[in-house]
């Protein structure tokens, strides 16, 4: 559904994506991941034909986006950057006009859509009225409105408080498994991303340096959580001896090869340190994007994302 080939996105002497080769197949979930001006919203904007790549190829539902825009995204829905409505209309007014720039569309599939994101009862209402998670349902409802065979979330979930956040993970999971959508999510919420996805690729500073599935992504890093008395002295001194390879703030600790829990008990004990708990955790997304982070870190800085695309959310071009 989406193929990129060497794509590199400058904006005169920044660069902003660079090299970036990518594989979307057909009927998965999957997520795109990396920091704040990673390049993730670049890579999107690319997909969508809002920023042009400076080379490489972006193909998207078969077809060259930048020789054949209207055809690559006549069945592709979106939500990029900050949806935007008008406030003093009613949410079923806004699909209306929002609608109209692109293709007629019927009574019957705005009425369909609506339902279909559970804004039913308030389409009526003004957009003023709404909450920021049904804003964030009527913007899905948008993407919707083509019936697309593709979607491309942009941080679907930003600014949601728990309760949205579940209710879009839900819908989500529904319009993939009920519609069979493709749907690729930019996300820095991992722990939604560990349970929406089935494949993922991490981009730090404009490269990828990670595209494969989340399971593997969970069993490359065994942590352990340690409770000793000064943490971060105790893993200096762990890292020293060749019996730690990596940490997180979080009390967690990966050995380094062949190196068993007991030994690093008594190296610890033997170091005049107490031990409290030593512990095999199991291995999350979350865990590996941090050791992903640290492990790239001597990699060359690219320029941070800039992404000069349009505010609106888009649902196609057709």
């Amino acid at each position: 559904m989406i193929h990129l080939r060497s794509v590199t996105k400058r904006f005169g002497a920044r660069v902003a994506v660079q090299d970036l080769t990518l594989d979307v197949k057909s009927g998965e979930i999957f997520g795109l991941l990396g920091h704040n001006g990673a390049g993730k919203s670049t890579a999107i904007g690319m997909m969508l034909g809002q920023v042009w790549p400076t080379s490489g190829e972006v193909i998207v539902c078969g077809h060259d986006v930048t020789r054949n825009r209207r055809r690559a995204l006549e069945r592709v829905g979106a939500i990029f950057e900050t949806p935007a409505f008008y406030d003093y209309l009613s949410g079923w007014n806004n699909l209306v006009i929002l609608a109209s720039y692109t293709a007629p569309t019927s009574k019957q599939r705005i009425k369909e859509v609506i339902d279909w994101v559970g804004l039913s009862g308030r389409e009526h209402s003004r957009v003023k009225t709404y909450s920021h998670g049904m804003r964030a349902r009527l913007a899905l409802a948008q993407a919707l409105l083509p019936k697309p065979d593709l979607l491309l979330l942009d941080e679907p979930n930003e600014g949601l408080d728990p309760e949205g956040i579940h209710e879009m993970r839900q819908t989500i999971l529904r319009l993939h498994r009920e519609l069979g959508l493709t749907i690729l999510l930019s996300s820095h919420l991992l722990h939604e991303v560990q349970q929406l996805c089935t494949r993922i690729a991490v981009i730090r500073s404009g490269r990828k340096v990670y595209e494969g599935p989340v399971a593997e992504a969970r069993r490359s890093t065994i942590w352990w959580r340690l409770v000793t008395d000064n943490f971060d002295i105790a893993v200096a001194r762990l890292r020293a001896a060749g019996l730690v390879k990596s940490s997180t703030g979080q009390n967690q600790i990966e050995l380094a090869d062949g190196v068993a829990s007991d030994r690093v008990v008594r190296f610890l004990v033997e170091s005049g340190f107490n031990v409290h708990e030593i512990a095999r955790e199991e291995s999350t997304l979350e865990a590996f994007y941090l050791s992903l982070m640290r492990d790239a870190e001597s990699a060359p800085e690219a320029n941070a994302d800039i992404s000069p695309a349009p505010t609106t959310n888009i649902s196609n071009t057709r």
